[in-house]
């Protein structure tokens, strides 16, 4: 059995090496490495690719965010609501700007934003709602959407996590998700699903007006050169990573399904165990469905109900497997945003979560042999 990786990038560039290879040295050859030819090609495909007017690149995911927020002149004192179970990031950039984060719990079969907590947690202050399609999965957008209608608020979807991933609405109709709020942010940073070989990041929109502020911002606050219209920052995505996204993104449905496949095979061998939970689709989906879209699994994460799992990451571990805890302190309790207004009867999943999570090996280039050594090692610990 091949050594098993977390993720496996060099696998996945061997598979990819002319392609990437050469696009690399177009880059090299034209000397264009800052905003050149191949980073508007690679946003023109896309936006082709995602179904959305506007594509921004930047130079990393957190970027994306904070220049997000700054397109819709959020201002200091008002309050973004955000999912209390994600990365740092998500809250960091709310903090960078002096806007006040409201951390909400999650869903315990999605772990996604909770939609009753929303509700909950709007006041007169509330300006936006971040939801983060967080490990992959969709979060209930057409609920999110709905109360951001109701109440005057902007929607941020955070999509670091879920490029590819689709959204169905109840009627039938397919949206991608990052296409659906009023902007959303991406990281490309390279275990994601569509990675660079450095950092990069990108904001999508269909507000056209939006769209012409935020291509200011990440550029200085310039629309011409030496004239300074919006405050900016320095953040663009450079032309040779622009240039292996590009021949990643013609994969990323095979690279998804790959994904997808790993999943299915994972939840076959757990069947039957009650003391594992595994992922699912959207909540009322059994399992994840033969069709499933919702979900492309950027991480594949368990629910542990017996047993210490520290010490199965240990077991793991010393079995040469690697995994990951993500997350194992929920953002309320993080030292950064500490905050009098937060009560740990409001964070009750969120709470369990931390203790129970693990997420194993997820990537392109997972096989049947490895997927069945994981599998089997996770249950004798559980079943011990």
């Amino acid at each position: 059995m091949k050594k098993i990786q977390m993720v496996d990038l060099k696998g996945q560039y061997t598979k990819i090496k002319e392609e990437v290879d050469q696009s690399v040295l177009d880059v090299i050859e034209s000397t264009a490495y800052i905003n050149g030819p191949k980073v508007h090609e690679f946003q023109k495909n896309l936006e082709n690719y995602l179904g959305v007017k506007h594509v921004i690149p930047c130079a990393n995911g957190t970027d994306a965010l904070q220049i997000a927020m700054m397109g819709l002149g959020l201002k200091p004192g008002d309050e973004v609501i955000t999912a209390d179970f994600t990365f740092a990031a998500t809250v960091e950039v709310i903090a960078l700007l002096n806007l006040t984060p409201v951390l909400v719990d999650v869903d315990p079969v999605t772990f996604n934003i909770d939609i009753d907590a929303i509700k909950k947690a709007i006041t007169p202050k509330t300006k936006a709602i971040v939801p983060v399609h967080l490990f992959g999965m969709c979060a209930n957008m057409e609920a999110i959407m709905e109360i951001a209608e109701a109440n005057d608020l902007y929607v941020i979807e955070d999509n670091a996590q879920g490029i590819g991933a689709t959204y169905t609405y109840p009627d039938g109709r397919k949206v991608k998700s990052g296409t659906i709020g009023h902007v959303a942010s991406t990281s490309f940073f390279p275990s994601k699903n569509l990675g660079c070989y450095g950092d990069g990041g990108a904001i999508f929109t269909n507000d056209d007006d939006l769209a012409h502020t935020i291509r200011g911002i990440v550029n200085h606050g310039m629309y011409v050169r030496y004239h300074h219209d919006v405050v900016g920052v320095n953040s663009r995505l450079d032309s040779v990573q622009a240039a292996i996204l590009d021949i990643k993104l013609k994969h990323l449905d095979q690279y998804n399904l790959a994904r997808q496949t790993a999943a299915r095979k994972y939840n076959a061998a757990f069947a039957g165990e009650a003391n594992i939970v595994t992922p699912s689709g959207l909540s009322g989906c059994s399992g994840i469905c033969d069709t499933c879209d919702c979900h492309v699994f950027h991480q594949y994460t368990l629910r542990i109900l017996k047993g210490d799992r520290d010490e199965l990451v240990k077991t793991l571990n010393e079995n040469g497997i690697p995994c990951g805890v993500y997350y194992p302190i929920p953002l309320h309790r993080q030292k950064a945003y500490l905050d009098t207004r937060y009560k740990e009867e409001d964070f009750e999943i969120t709470n369990q979560l931390v203790k129970e999570v693990i997420s194993l090996p997820m990537h392109t280039e997972l096989d049947d042999e490895q997927i069945e050594f994981i599998t089997t090692t996770v249950k004798n610990f559980v079943n011990s």
